[in-house]
């Protein structure tokens, strides 16, 4: 985790501060490397994710948020991308 602090604007309360979340999570429907590279790219790519370390061969992921994105929307992304995610 690079513990740099993302600032989002709220118009209630002008530049709010934005931690760092990491979520670990069980993935399943990956069979080779290829799928976790492939699920790895979809991540990094995907708004308010900034890093995603996938591995098939663990049926796991560690992916790290600048603190925008809930669980449930890291979810919904590996879900839309073919695999299945849970805590």
């Amino acid at each position: 985790m690079s513990g740099r602090i993302q600032k989002q604007l709220n118009p209630d309360l002008g530049p709010v501060n934005m931690a760092p979340v990491v979520y670990t999570l069980n993935i399943d429907g990956m069979s080779c490397g290829g799928c976790s590279s492939r699920l790895t790219g979809v991540l990094e790519k995907s708004p308010g994710i900034t890093a995603a370390n996938v591995s098939h061969e663990t049926a796991s992921g560690v992916i790290t948020t600048n603190g925008s994105v809930s669980i449930a929307q890291v979810i919904e992304r590996i879900e839309s991308a073919g695999f299945s995610a849970s805590e």
